[in-house]
């Protein structure tokens, strides 16, 4: 990513401080709770597709920075829902929000989030932005749903897969890079085009999520967690679909009942790579990606576009 820290390394470093103050409360322990998830924000991942998709059209503004700020809240709202939904006690290596203060205190701290992004941008007339960020947290919800509907007999169609991970994972990161356009460009095409190429990068970069259960030595994650949690990824799903009915069955029987035995799940890992799950997978997360680049292509060849490929190209080859 060094060619987009490069160029946006002073905007970053800017939007700290408007994301500081953006989670600002007068309540005590929401300041503090504030504080700890600030100080372990990821890689700014989001807002730098933010404002580099703002540089596409033109200089970044104050509803840029408003723009990065609303997704990060929003972002934030839906990862501290996320981890009161999935009962999760730890967030990138830390103790969750409800973890130390209970899922009442996170439920809260997920809807404060959400309505500082909403009135971000409604005091300062944002409207194309929160219109682009409220249909993809629409879309993330329905998602989240639709998942758990079609989940639970772990008989999963693919396209059904792409519908749940495009609504749930790729939405975030395509309204993320159409906020940023509809700060700076006036033509809506353009617009719709890097929402188009946001989703297609959040595409590939869910898949490369779903090869990480799967220990590659391309990757460094501990294996079989979406397995122990019953997820059915891509991997998987290509698998059940194509392996003879009695390992399917056997499959199914592990992940449903016996998903915390390590060596049963280390079966399924092994079943997996048998039946190239692996491979297909890749060729998948290689397909979304060259479309993002085909889209991408579309626009006139600059630094700043250059910086979009090198984060598409890191979005499928990041080791975490």
């Amino acid at each position: 990513m060094e060619k987009a820290l490069k160029i946006i390394s002073g905007e970053l470093a800017e939007f700290e401080e408007h994301f500081r103050q953006a989670v600002k409360s007068k309540v005590p322990l929401l300041d503090r709770i504030m504080h700890y998830i600030v100080k372990r924000k990821g890689k700014q991942l989001r807002p730098m597709f933010v404002f580099l998709c703002a540089r596409m059209g033109g200089d970044v503004n104050p509803s840029t920075y408003r723009a990065a700020s609303l997704v990060e809240l929003l972002h934030t709202a839906t990862l501290v829902h996320d981890d009161v939904v999935d009962e999760s006690l730890e967030r990138r290596g830390f103790f969750s929000v409800n973890a130390l203060w209970k899922n009442k205190v996170a439920v809260l701290v997920g809807d404060y989030l959400l309505s500082k992004g909403l009135l971000l941008s409604l005091d300062n007339n944002d409207y194309r932005p929160l219109q682009i960020l409220t249909q993809a947290i629409k879309m993330m919800s329905e998602g989240e749903l639709l998942q758990m509907e079609k989940s639970r007999n772990l008989n999963l169609d693919e396209d059904v897969y792409y519908e749940i991970i495009g609504s749930k994972t790729a939405s975030l990161l395509a309204s993320a890079c159409g906020a940023g356009a509809s700060t700076t460009f006036k033509d809506e095409g353009k617009i719709e085009a890097l929402i188009q190429f946001g989703q297609k990068v959040g595409m590939a970069f869910q898949i490369k999520d779903d090869l990480f259960d799967y220990g590659n030595e391309d990757v460094g994650k501990p294996t079989g967690n979406d397995i122990k949690e019953k997820k059915l990824t891509l991997p998987l799903i290509y698998t059940l679909n194509n392996c003879p009915k009695p390992l399917k069955k056997q499959l199914i029987y592990i992940i449903k009942n016996e998903n915390t035995n390590k060596k049963k799940v280390q079966f399924v890992i092994d079943a997996v790579k048998d039946a190239g799950g692996i491979q297909y997978t890749q060729q998948k997360m290689l397909g979304f990606k060259q479309e993002a680049l085909d889209v991408l292509y579309g626009f006139e060849q600059s630094d700043v576009r250059d910086a979009l490929e090198e984060l598409v190209v890191f979005t499928t080859d990041r080791t975490i």
